[in-house]
């Protein structure tokens, strides 16, 4: 199995995950990606990344890839958070984080942080 990389982005940041997305284009696709539905379609569509669309946010997708972070199946979680809006889903936001930090997994909430993350070890899994 080789594990995935998460992409998320609450509607406030989708341009900037959309950015980020182009810059590290290459490096993204070495990867099987998985994003909740609208950033996956925003992935698929703007940048032409293969990705697997889960369910939106508010309704489960943020938990879904909870549980992929807990089975292992995800190497890095990129989730470019909206800090100054109110999120009516907020205790799935909550429990992906808390997955992460269980099973410590990368978490980038920014791009910055996602910068970094990716000039550190992150490596695909080889292919089985």
């Amino acid at each position: 199995m080789r594990r995935s990389l998460a992409l998320i982005a609450h509607d406030g940041k989708k341009e900037d995950m959309a950015a980020f997305a182009v810059e590290n284009r290459g490096f993204l696709s070495a990867f099987p990606l998985i994003a909740t539905a609208s950033t996956g379609r925003l992935l698929r569509e703007r940048v032409g990344l293969d990705v697997e669309c889960l369910r939106h946010g508010p309704e489960g997708g943020d938990v879904q890839i909870a549980s992929r972070v807990i089975d292992g199946q995800v190497a890095a979680v990129f989730f470019f958070v909206e800090e100054l809006d109110v999120h009516p889903h907020d205790p799935d936001i909550k429990t992906l984080m808390r997955a992460c930090n269980i099973v410590n997994i990368p978490l980038a909430t920014n791009p910055a942080t996602a910068r970094l993350i990716l000039s550190g070890d992150l490596r695909p899994d080889p292919e089985p």
